[in-house]
């Protein structure tokens, strides 16, 4: 049976998995779907139709599953689906999808959102993402998986952020970051590989030397960019790295990419 403070407000119709820990003065509503062993600590506001994967545990004073913050949201029947694994720390904001991006905003397994972290509509992030202390998702932006968001970072409406890629303390994303980036500064400037990220991925040496080639041959001047991705597919495709940083670039509806800061 799932254990549920008396203090907490639960709605009859919202679904309560086995071993679903609910503490005081949490509010769960009618369209809420909890998994098996999901704990929310205390204070804990869920709403919307949220569905939250097993063993997720949601701090104090969190909002999640709360309508945009999005003037073109009319009442639409939307979702957020959170996954397995996730811990979601105080004053955590999450909102539900709009009929403009699929009605879906989503969440993989085993992230890490710090205090005052912010998801607002139809984002999609991936597995094992970390988000720092206040670091800020406008609406539609995608972060692809083991991507980290420095504290106070934020990232601009529509944009992507790659696999393994790393955004700084206080620096911002108005375009495509790269997998395996490193974006610094205000406004956010791409600097490089995000080599600590590798390294701590288990990526060998001699693949991580052949991206470092790949990316300086990528932002070399000369050509357009993608006579550049076709350059370093020749010379560098099919290493797993290499081979995801191609697929990124050559995404259909992709946006422009963030360039690296000038000599």
């Amino acid at each position: 049976m799932p254990g549920i403070h008396p203090t907490a407000i639960v709605d009859p119709a919202a679904k309560i998995a086995e071993g679903c820990q609910i503490g005081p003065y949490c509010v769960v509503g009618p369209d809420v779907s909890l998994a098996e062993g999901v704990e929310l600590r205390s204070h804990v506001v869920v709403e919307g139709r949220t569905t939250i994967g097993a063993r997720t545990r949601i701090f104090p004073f969190s909002s999640i599953g709360q309508i945009p913050q999005d003037l073109k949201y009319h009442g639409e029947a939307a979702e957020l689906r959170i996954g397995a694994d996730n811990i979601i720390r105080e004053q955590v904001t999450m909102n539900i999808g709009t009929e403009g991006g699929g009605m879906l905003t989503e969440v993989g397994d085993g992230c890490l959102f710090m205090v005052g972290a912010h998801v607002a509509h139809d984002c999609r992030i991936g597995n094992r993402v970390i988000m720092a202390n206040n670091a800020t998702l406008a609406g539609h932006v995608v972060l692809e998986d083991y991507a980290i968001l420095g504290g106070l970072s934020a990232v601009q409406q529509f944009v992507r952020v790659g696999r393994n890629a790393m955004l700084g303390a206080m620096a911002g994303a108005k375009q495509d970051v790269i997998p395996f980036g490193m974006v610094m500064g205000r406004p956010g400037k791409l600097s490089g590989l995000n080599l600590v990220g590798l390294k701590r991925a288990g990526v060998e040496g001699k693949e991580i030397q052949s991206l470092m080639k790949a990316y300086d041959r990528l932002f070399a001047e000369g050509g357009t960019l993608n006579e550049r991705v076709d350059a370093v597919e020749q010379s560098f495709g099919g290493q797993q790295t290499v081979d995801a940083l191609l697929l990124f670039l050559r995404a259909e509806g992709s946006g422009p990419i963030m360039q690296p800061e000038d000599e």
